[in-house]
């Protein structure tokens, strides 16, 4: 029998051999299908999750190095500090020891300035005593004088007057 189309009629196989390559075949292609689909649906998934996680995984690693530069700079701030606070002791130290020596010599100057004004009073002292001392050995003198003098006209008076 001839096709109506011109084709020849295929010689007839056996159902069970065509039924189970053509269900393979058709299965495989769509497994592959199925798979290709997947993939297509997952990849776009997959790459945006892959990028999202590189980017939180950048973002992790940024804020290790925030915290880094942070503590780093904790460490120069306190650096700065100790010696700022060091230079200030030591600026401190320093003025005390300065106002200490002036002291002790603004102490040694009053001490001579003591012992000259002390030597001056005592000299002015020992010197008004030596005037006053000589005043009143020359007051006695010239009182001896006088009792001497009144004593011997006194005596010349009597004197007269008995003889």
């Amino acid at each position: 029998m001839m096709n109506p189309r011109g084709q020849e009629k295929k010689p007839d196989r056996k159902p069970e051999e065509q039924a189970p390559k053509p269900i393979a075949e058709v299965r495989e292609q769509a497994e592959e299908a199925l798979a290709e689909v997947r993939e297509q649906v997952v990849d776009p998934l997959a790459e945006v999750r892959g990028r999202v996680e590189r980017a939180y995984a950048a973002y992790v690693e940024a804020e290790r190095e925030v915290s880094r530069v942070y503590k780093s700079n904790e460490q120069q701030v306190e650096k700065v500090y100790k010696e700022a606070e060091q230079q200030a002791t030591s600026v401190c130290e320093h003025a005390i020891e300065r106002a200490l020596k002036a002291r002790e010599e603004a102490e040694k100057q009053a001490e001579k300035a003591y012992q000259k004004a002390k030597e001056r009073a005592k000299n002015t002292y020992d010197e008004s005593v030596k005037q006053r001392l000589i005043v009143r050995k020359e007051t006695i003198e010239q009182a001896w004088a006088t009792r001497t003098e009144a004593i011997e006209r006194a005596w010349k008076i009597f004197s007269k007057d008995k003889g």
